[in-house]
């Protein structure tokens, strides 16, 4: 398959920091503001864990939790996807 691709210099992650992100991950969904990037990990401001999204396309997650810490360290080897979601 041929592609048009645009290449740039930053991992995917940098053009999200300061942004309040989603990490679909391999066991949890994780929610939070993107504050650090890595090779290894992602921190997360305010994080919580998303227990049921609920309808995609709603404003918000149906349960949302927060973690009750004010950052989070993610693995980025555990993230499967991630983005602005919600």
């Amino acid at each position: 398959m041929k592609r048009l691709i645009t290449e740039t210099e930053d991992d995917g992650f940098s053009p999200l920091m300061g942004e309040k992100v989603t990490l679909l991950c391999a066991n949890y969904f994780y929610t939070g503001k993107l504050i650090g990037v890595n090779a290894d990990f992602v921190e997360l401001e305010d994080p919580a864990i998303v227990y049921e999204t609920g309808d995609w396309k709603a404003a918000g997650y149906a349960d949302v939790q927060a973690l009750g810490c004010k950052t989070l360290r993610v693995r980025t080897a555990a993230i499967e996807a991630y983005g602005k979601i919600k």
